[in-house]
């Protein structure tokens, strides 16, 4: 047995001075009242008798030091924390929880998380009487929940605080924490509590030789489907339809058949039934969709249970871009193919202002200027030059250009998407010299004549010849070349990211001046993100639709998230794992009442002892 509380010393010094007090106060002589009586041969025989008892009362008194003595050592003792076994043989253990995604299948009662807390907690109070524990969260991140403590409390308490996450778990940061952890402590041991569902590929041979690996294996199936891909756009030419892409794969080793659930705005709009073979992933693709605002989410339900043991991974979201209203101020003499080009969007809110007359009140998101540059106002937002001037333009005008077309261009600019220019051939116009960082769209054979760039935080398109002057105003290109110019600047494109992935770090676009925005996760908790150069930092670890709010009654902001991991949804628990070149040995070393609280019984023994004194006091057998 050994003291974990006070040093001996300090326990022995403590006794003496209260055994020296006690038998001080034992051996003081009773002060005896005088008391005068009528007649004393009354008393003479009472006298006899007490003198006969003297020696038995001496006695009595003893035992009752005796009995003192006995309950100041047993309080003494109780203060030095008595437990069996030696304060040399503590080992220091970190307990690694695998709390991914996987761990929330319910393959095993209530989850495999929960039945792992279940062991773990029992683990706790089998802990020997020097051991110290630390509880870590092991997830795409690793979350220390505890420090490397003996109080079983604590323990308890970050044990209770597990919970899995929408996220894969990353095994590497997982070692890197404990071999920090644990250097230097001695006797040192890692406790891996997983499904085995994890990467044991990225440890190095012999990384834990020195460190005693024990592995708590939790779950027995494999049985899943889930949404491995989900992904959603807008038409840029029609932004009331779109289109999405989505992935169901089956994880069973039998065939499943599951109903693939799309919904927008929380209401139902498509249904479809699939069979899937055993592994099998079935992409499907959905074109021309309408009727939906906002949101989407995609559910797959099995028709059997069974053989969806993991409920995290069946749903996917996303988010369609918002249809806002672009601002377009035309700055024109007067042109009617421009004009009539720009009624086919029927989001776009424009105003017609002449050269003379501008900046028009307000503010825009697109300025058109046809045949003119004058100064570009602050309020003006994002510029399309139509065949500028000499002076004022965005870029240098070069030598005029006769008879010439589209004979080289960027086939992956946003500003040609879904055109042919190949077939356009303008009369007349200038070549444009772009500066460094600006981008050649398309040249022809005698020079460079559509740029795009930025000049004093705007961005700009400037095309150097009047499209008048050209076949192109009689082509289709025409007007998909001014929408697509529009949806450039608007930030509105095709690879509009519809949902982050979890376990990343996200930088989430931020609308307004605010220095800081409260987010809201999916289940409906608030945080407060900084704001750095119109953007928010996050991690995000859980799937579903989010939102940003600004301070007071500024806009809301939302988004969305996804697991969409195949690896991660691969939910096969491994009774046996390799980490590194060490295979993780059966846990040891747990005992039942190891670490059972001396102290306590002591202080039952003072309260018993106590309790007969009480009990003799009043029945005159110690007085």
């Amino acid at each position: 047995m050994s003291l974990f509380g006070l040093p001996l010393a300090t326990l022995g010094a403590l006794f003496g001075g209260a055994a020296l007090v006690t038998t001080v106060l034992y051996i003081l002589k009773l002060r005896r009242r005088r008391v005068f009586v009528p007649f004393a041969p009354l008393w003479q025989r009472v006298l006899l008798d007490d003198d006969a008892n003297q020696l038995f009362s001496q006695l009595k008194r003893w035992l009752s030091l005796a009995l003192q003595l006995l309950l100041l050592a047993l309080l003494v003792l109780a203060l030095g924390d008595p437990r069996w076994g030696s304060k040399n043989d503590g080992r220091h253990i970190l307990v690694l929880v695998d709390t991914s995604a996987s761990m929330k299948s319910t393959d095993v009662a209530p989850s495999r998380l929960g039945a792992a807390k279940i062991q773990l907690l029992k683990l706790v109070q089998g802990l020997g009487a020097a051991d110290r524990m630390l509880i870590a969260k092991m997830d795409a991140g690793v979350t220390p929940l505890s420090s490397m403590t003996a109080d079983l409390g604590d323990l308890t308490e970050a044990v209770n605080r597990l919970e899995a996450s929408d996220t894969r778990v990353d095994l590497r940061r997982g070692i890197d924490f404990a071999k920090d952890v644990l250097t230097g402590l001695e006797r040192s041991e890692i406790l891996l509590v997983s499904d085995g569902a994890l990467d044991k590929n990225v440890l190095r041979s012999g990384e834990l030789k020195d460190t005693k690996c024990s592995y708590l294996h939790i779950g027995h199936s494999s049985a899943n489907v889930a949404v491995t891909a989900f992904s959603v756009r807008r038409y840029p030419l029609d932004k009331s339809r779109y289109e999405l892409m989505i992935e169901v794969t089956n994880s069973n080793e039998v065939s499943a058949t599951v109903e693939l659930r799309l919904l927008g705005d929380g209401i139902l709009v498509e249904l479809t039934e699939l069979t899937l073979e055993p592994g099998e992933s079935d992409s499907r693709f959905y074109a021309d969709l309408g009727g939906v605002s906002r949101t989407l989410e995609a559910r797959v339900v099995a028709r059997d249970p069974s053989l969806d043991y993991q409920p995290s991974d069946n749903h996917g979201y996303a988010l369609l871009p918002e249809r806002r209203r672009a601002r377009v101020a035309v700055v024109t003499r007067g042109n009617t193919y421009l004009e009539a080009a720009l009624l086919l969007d029927e989001y776009l809110d424009v105003t017609h202002v002449l050269p003379d007359a501008y900046p028009p009140a307000g503010a825009f998101d697109v300025t058109i200027f046809d045949g003119v540059a004058p100064p570009l106002d602050e309020r003006g937002g994002s510029a399309l030059y139509l065949n500028p001037p000499a002076e004022g333009g965005p870029v240098a005008r070069g030598k005029a250009l006769r008879d010439f077309g589209f004979d080289t261009w960027d086939r992956k600019s946003p500003l040609l998407r879904h055109m042919a220019p190949g077939n356009i051939q303008a009369a007349s116009g200038y070549s444009l010299r772009p500066e460094p960082g600006d981008t050649a769209v398309a040249t022809s054979d005698f020079g460079t004549f559509l740029v795009a760039g930025k000049r004093r935080g705007h961005d700009f398109v400037a095309l150097g010849f009047d499209p008048r002057d050209s076949d192109f105003v009689l082509r289709v290109g025409w007007p998909l070349f001014l929408l697509n110019t529009i949806h450039y600047f608007s930030a509105e494109e095709s690879d509009y990211l519809s949902a982050y992935k979890t376990g990343e770090v996200w930088h989430i676009p931020a609308a307004g001046d605010d220095e800081a925005l409260q987010l809201v996760d999916p289940a409906g908790n608030q945080r407060t993100l900084p704001v750095r150069h119109g953007r928010a930092a996050y991690f995000g670890d859980r799937a579903g639709f989010y939102k940003l709010v600004t301070r007071g009654e500024g806009p809301k902001q939302a988004f969305a998230a996804n697991l969409v991991d195949p690896v991660e949804s691969d939910i096969t628990p491994h009774a046996e794992i390799t980490l590194g070149a060490a295979r993780p040995v059966g846990i040891s070393g747990f005992h039942d009442g190891a670490r059972a609280r001396v102290w306590i019984y002591l202080l039952l023994g003072v309260a018993a002892l106590s309790l007969l004194e009480w009990i003799s006091y009043h029945r005159r057998m110690t007085v």
